[in-house]
């Protein structure tokens, strides 16, 4: 009943948070005698303000339309490579930019960079929570990523999507893509991608990835626990089972799917950090007061992207808990994955690189680089670790540490390892 009376709600803020917006537009507006009253910039802050707390976030779009790179600035087209009933694998494809083509006919640019494939997070949040991320690999890089659906949106026919289904789905990427590949994981896909490549290495496959870069994720959760370690551990399966589970209403077209919805996700963001979004929002509201249209438009865009969130797979979910948080199978040697033992230490012709934050609370610091030890086959010479200091969970990935110190060490990394010869276009 949670996922109905949480409809229920939002059918009942929709027209509230409308309302706002548009009574809002009446104090703002320089045609409106109400603009003109001593309180009208206070009410209109409050207005929207209201708005933005009660109307629903739909997934944001990519909005990379040009990129600049060390050939000049380029176009970019998204296009879907593979389409999968719980994800699509999205090239971004850089053609010339016409200010900076001389004759000749459009196309795609011979040589993007070295390929890689960025495995977003399944863990709440869209994969354009990766934009800037995105952005700066796309400079040097020829970049695919996985875009993953929202489970309430794929039918039931489908059927289920498990632990073992997401590390199946990344072998199929790195097979499509070919071996001269890099592959970048963020947060929690660590895990399935460390499962994907090392089921390949045990199979001797030729698709195993020239490099791997991990970053920020739970390989072994004993290592620098979290809040987020601590809830999983505290709690029997069956506590998950019955509190995070819910099955999808019938207007969706995954109606009677078991899923982990998507606001009980966000409620747990939130709940991490209360005092902190409380005050961004408090932020928000001075500097609409003030006038301030820089500051104001940073707050939208960010939680615009950080308020669209996606449902997950309710066996995909409780696979992770069990498996990742409370079993701790992967460092424990004994996962398995569709019959088949996981082994990184079969791992040999893949370099590796770690990358954590500091201040990272949410896969704490140690946790990544615990890869290190399992992946005891690959050489010292193909191993690399990074701590961004004074970095969080997100500084690793977004923002000004990500695009002037990490990006920049990822790039090196890839071309150390992975060269500059791409797949054909």
């Amino acid at each position: 009943m949670l996922y109905q009376l949480h409809e229920l709600q939002r059918a009942f803020l929709r027209p509230l948070s409308g309302w706002a917006e548009a009574t809002s537009q009446l104090y703002t507006n320089p045609y409106s005698p109400l603009s003109y009253t001593p309180m009208s910039r206070r009410v209109a802050a409050a207005l929207d303000l209201t708005h933005r707390l009660g109307k629903t976030y739909e997934k944001p779009a990519w909005n990379i339309d040009l990129v600049d790179t060390p050939s000049g600035p380029m176009r970019v087209e998204i296009e879907s490579i593979e389409t999968k009933p719980f994800c699509h694998l999205l090239r971004f494809r850089k053609h010339v930019d016409k200010s900076q083509r001389v004759g000749g006919k459009p196309g795609p640019l011979k040589n993007p960079g070295p390929q890689v494939l960025l495995v977003a997070p399944m863990s709440g949040h869209h994969a354009t929570l990766l934009r800037d991320t995105v952005i700066a690999l796309l400079s040097d890089h020829d970049v695919y990523i996985t875009d993953w659906v929202d489970a309430r949106m794929v039918p039931l026919v489908e059927g289920p999507f498990h632990l073992d289904d997401y590390v199946f789905y990344i072998q199929d990427f790195l097979k499509a893509l070919g071996p001269e590949t890099a592959v970048i994981s963020v947060c929690q896909p660590t895990v399935p991608v460390l499962g994907a490549v090392s089921l390949l290495a045990t199979q001797a496959d030729p698709c195993q990835p020239k490099a791997m870069v991990m970053m920020g994720g739970p390989i072994d959760t004993r290592e620098g626990p979290t809040s987020v370690n601590d809830l999983a551990k505290d709690h029997l399966m069956t506590w998950f089972e019955r509190n995070m589970i819910y099955s999808v209403p019938q207007r969706y077209p995954g109606y009677l799917r078991r899923v982990y919805p998507g606001f009980l996700q966000y409620a747990g963001f939130v709940a991490m950090n209360p005092g902190r979004h409380a005050n961004s929002h408090y932020d928000y509201f001075q500097h609409l007061l003030a006038g301030d249209d820089e500051g104001a438009e940073a707050h939208r865009r960010f939680y615009d992207e950080y308020n669209a969130v996606l449902d997950l797979a309710g066996e995909f979910y409780l696979d992770t808990i069990r498996i990742v948080f409370q079993e701790h199978a992967l460092p424990c040697g004994h996962w398995k994955v569709g019959g088949q033992l996981v082994r990184p230490q079969d791992i040999k012709r893949t370099a590796l690189f770690t990358i954590e934050g500091e201040l990272d609370d949410i896969s704490g610091p140690g946790q990544t680089r615990a890869a290190h030890k399992l992946c005891s086959g690959i050489p010292e010479s193909k191993k690399q670790d990074f701590e961004v200091p004074g970095a969080g969970h997100y500084g690793i990935f977004s923002g000004r540490r990500w695009r002037n110190v990490v990006a920049p060490r990822i790039t090196q990394f890839i071309k150390k390892h992975v060269g500059s010869e791409p797949k054909p276009s």
